[in-house]
């Protein structure tokens, strides 16, 4: 399959289109004007509202589906397919959440097209930022904010029992499985040991506690938007950046963005991709190429001690690399990841045995008796809520547009979502859990039609509040 990177004019083709302005003659539509006029042939608004209304059949399938086998709670969840409560309510950050929303819908569209690019990244992840903080704070500030990292089976529940990091490492495998002494909660036992030390550290430099821990979550989540922005821009060129800027600021997942350890992980992955993409600039210095391949290796390492599942997020790092046709930052990126294996496998941790010994805890628990059978499409189906019906809309323009730069890219992410899905090591609150590979689904919506643009973005909108605010979203 070849992939051809965005075009770059030549002074000659500028001049010449320079020359047909100033004459008055109409300049001879190229293949980007084609391709805008292909998004609007007839017909191909109605493909979009399909596709949607095919995502949106295929939840309330698992919905229905959930409820009928659910009798003796085999499936250990409340309201399937989505881990939470039926539980309408508001609260602080309701007002918030919906002046937001308007904000984004009215003005993102003009805003992304027309702010100097240099801010667009910044002014993208400051939306987010609102975005997210507006929805945690619909639970309350307790609730929403300082307990839910925590409390129950959460990191911040052992925090105080780890007093040396030499020790903690070289016993973490020790306590994984259920009948192990002094067993690590759920969430500790489920990720390798950099997860738990993250909060450790932050512990460490006084910033300590629930309140803390979510700001650092949310904070670094909403950073992503830019980092996918950024990449974008080098692997599709800037157009497809700008126009996806307004959906990655209102992301629906934003719901489970803020606030999870996952939306941390989502964030390291995001920007290890978007060091890659930078990696491959033609524009930048060779110096400045190998410490933005180095930076990238750096987060790839940290992302595997950070998530098992997320060492699919190479799938996504790969076809950065083949829409740029550039494989020279890859030396520099293995150079990048090999400190941290060192580190962690001489201090007593080896990234093989905890997974291992985590496929084993994983079927002790609740992950042994839900069936497979239902959680191995109802898990695809609920990442309508993170995702939202505008992307389902984009994925199917990508799938009659498999060669353009974010088919390729929005392919991968759904690749390694696929292949965790089939792993079976995934059986609900993969709203949560996929969020790394969710982000990456978002730029399917610069394919969209521009004429809907402010329409899906509502329904973005809409479909996030209605999550908030009818459900109570705890894991």
């Amino acid at each position: 399959m070849s992939v051809s990177p965005p075009s770059r004019k030549t002074s000659d083709e500028a001049s010449a289109q320079t020359s047909a302005q100033t004459s008055g003659q109409q300049r001879p539509p190229g293949p980007a004007a084609g391709r805008e006029a292909a998004g609007r042939r007839p017909g191909g608004r109605g493909a979009e509202l399909a596709a949607a209304g095919a995502a949106a059949a295929l939840f309330a399938a698992a919905a229905l589906v959930g409820a009928a086998i659910n009798d003796d709670d085999v499936l250990h969840m409340s309201w399937p397919p989505v881990f939470g409560n039926w539980e309408p309510h508001a609260g602080p950050g309701t007002p918030a959440a919906l002046l937001v929303a308007a904000l984004l819908v009215a003005a993102g569209p003009r805003s992304a097209r027309r702010l100097p690019w240099r801010g667009l990244p910044l002014a993208t992840a400051c939306a987010s930022l609102a975005w997210v903080w507006s929805l945690a704070l619909v639970d309350g500030w307790r609730d929403g904010v300082v307990d839910r990292l925590a409390t129950g089976e959460e990191y911040l529940t052992v925090v105080d029992e780890i007093h040396g990091t030499g020790g903690f490492l070289r016993t973490f495998t020790d306590h994984i499985l259920l009948h192990s002494p002094d067993n690590w909660p759920a969430h500790v036992a489920g990720h390798p040991p950099g997860a738990t030390l993250t909060f450790v550290l932050l512990d460490r430099i006084g910033l300590g506690g629930g309140a803390w821990a979510s700001a650092f979550v949310i904070t670094a989540a909403a950073s992503a938007a830019a980092a996918v922005l950024l990449t974008l821009r080098v692997v599709a060129g800037e157009e497809t950046a700008r126009r996806a800027a307004p959906f990655l600021a209102l992301a629906p997942g934003a719901v489970w963005l803020g606030a999870s350890a996952d939306a941390y992980f989502a964030a390291v992955a995001a920007w290890a991709v978007a060091l890659l993409a930078l990696a491959t600039g033609r524009d930048a210095g060779r110096a400045r190429r190998i410490a933005a391949a180095l930076g990238s290796g750096l987060l790839f390492g940290l992302l595997l001690y950070l998530s098992y599942g997320l060492v699919l997020m190479g799938l996504v790092a790969l076809a950065v690399l083949l829409l740029a046709r550039d494989a020279r930052p890859l030396p520099w990126v293995v150079l990048g990841i090999l400190p941290w294996v060192v580190a962690f496998t001489a201090a007593g941790f080896w990234w093989f045995d905890g997974y291992s010994t985590l496929h084993e805890r994983y079927y002790q628990g609740v992950g042994g008796v839900r069936p497979y059978g239902y959680f191995v499409w109802a898990n695809l189906a609920v990442q309508v809520l993170s995702v939202g019906l505008a992307t389902a809309a984009g994925l199917a323009r990508a799938a009659r547009r498999p060669r353009t730069p974010p088919a390729v890219l929005v392919g991968a992410a759904a690749c390694a979502m696929l292949l965790a899905d089939l792993s079976g090591m995934s059986k609900a609150e993969t709203e949560r859990i996929w969020l790394p590979f969710a982000l990456w689904l978002l730029p399917a919506t610069a394919l969209l039609d521009r004429r809907g643009t402010r329409g899906w973005l509502a329904a973005q909108a809409v479909l996030a509040l209605a999550v908030n605010h009818l459900l109570t979203t705890r894991w």
